[in-house]
């Protein structure tokens, strides 16, 4: 039963990470349900408060990351609201519509569609607006994997 429930436990953090280049999974929810099982299959009693608040507030720093990485990468490359809700949508339905390679080539369409359509850019700086998305995503998907990482080492450390 112990291997089963590291299987669980291990396969849980893998599709954490797939989640960092597959947006539609939710990566932290993952995190936190090889913790949970973790506490079913052994005891809650190892991942005291300190743990929990550690791990929240790394949550909270994820969300953070996630959406400043986005947000800074547009504007620094010039973009309005309209690229980075076009990044956005782009990041969700890119992967959809062009398996794989959409999960980069989404979100730079996004924004450079958002601001042609919405903002009234013109092409080049649209197109410079949707290479700051995906920078952005880049960087997000850098930052929020240190975090995880952090994240699960605590997790380890403490069991």
């Amino acid at each position: 039963m112990s291997v089963f429930a590291w299987i669980l436990i291990v396969a849980s953090f893998i599709i954490a990470f797939i989640g960092l280049v597959y947006p539609i999974i939710p990566s932290v929810i993952f995190i936190f349900l090889g913790f949970t099982i973790y506490g079913l299959f052994y005891s809650f009693g190892e991942l005291h408060w300190l743990f929990w608040v550690v791990q929240i507030l790394l949550t909270v720093l994820l969300f953070s990351a996630d959406t400043v990485s986005n947000l800074v990468g547009v504007k620094k490359f010039g973009g309005t609201k309209a690229g980075i809700w076009g990044s956005t949508i782009g990041l969700l339905v890119g992967p959809f519509i062009i398996p794989v390679a959409g999960i980069l080539i989404g979100p730079f369409l996004g924004a450079v569609l958002g601001e042609l359509f919405y903002s009234k850019m013109s092409l080049v700086n649209s197109m410079k607006a949707g290479i700051g998305s995906l920078v952005g995503f880049l960087t997000s998907v850098v930052t929020k994997g240190a975090i995880q990482i952090i994240m699960i080492v605590i997790f380890i450390f403490v069991v």
